[in-house]
């Protein structure tokens, strides 16, 4: 077990934090984690050799079923991302301020959670629950900057792909937001339509 950490005992780069042992302590999960992370749900432009380098600074992080992942608006563990080896995590979102979670999307082995917090420390943008046994591998801020110093290279294509995942999500966002706007005008039309006929 010393291998492995629960989910509440991985709290990324948090000074006196236990980090879990490298993936490759375990060949058979960091052979899949290699896998993984070439595929189009999470890094597909990194070739073997750079996705089993990337696997090196990666740790293996275990979360039990019903477990919360990350918490929207949680401004104290975001220093690390998470690559889904086994099981699935609900995303949710409240819709409002107060309002119950929305489910947005499950996502299962190949997806990668939590890059935002990776790359700017900002809170959590969405509460991410285990809905089966997850195994996940852990990239903290600190492994990414030694991944950066010791294989540049590898470290610029991983922060690349990162962006671009993050890009593609904004691209969605906006076509969502343009749907929302049409049904909005829609609504609206009928709405004067009902109220015009409502004086007579």
């Amino acid at each position: 077990m010393d291998s492995v950490l629960s989910g509440d005992a991985f709290d990324g780069d948090r000074p006196g934090s236990r980090l879990a042992r490298s993936l490759t302590a375990n060949p058979a999960l960091a052979d899949l984690a290699t896998d993984l992370l070439r595929t189009d749900a999470a890094l597909a432009d990194l070739d073997a050799d750079e996705a089993s380098c990337v696997v090196a600074y990666m740790g293996l992080v275990l979360y039990p079923p019903g477990a919360t992942v990350f918490r929207e608006g949680d401004a104290s563990r975001t220093s690390y991302l998470l690559l889904i080896l086994n099981g699935e995590v609900s995303v949710e979102t409240a819709a409002a301020a107060g309002s119950s979670q929305v489910t947005i999307s499950v996502l299962g082995p190949g997806n990668i959670i939590g890059e935002m917090g990776l790359i700017d420390g900002s809170p959590r943008s969405a509460t991410c629950t285990a809905t089966s046994a997850l195994q996940t591998a852990g990239l903290t801020r600190k492994s990414l900057q030694r991944l950066i110093d010791e294989n540049p290279k590898v470290g610029a294509k991983l922060m690349i792909g990162l962006c671009k995942r993050l890009a593609d999500r904004l691209r969605g966002l906006n076509d969502q937001l343009q749907l929302y706007a049409q049904l909005n005008a829609s609504l609206q039309q009928q709405v004067e339509r009902l109220s015009g006929r409502s004086r007579f």
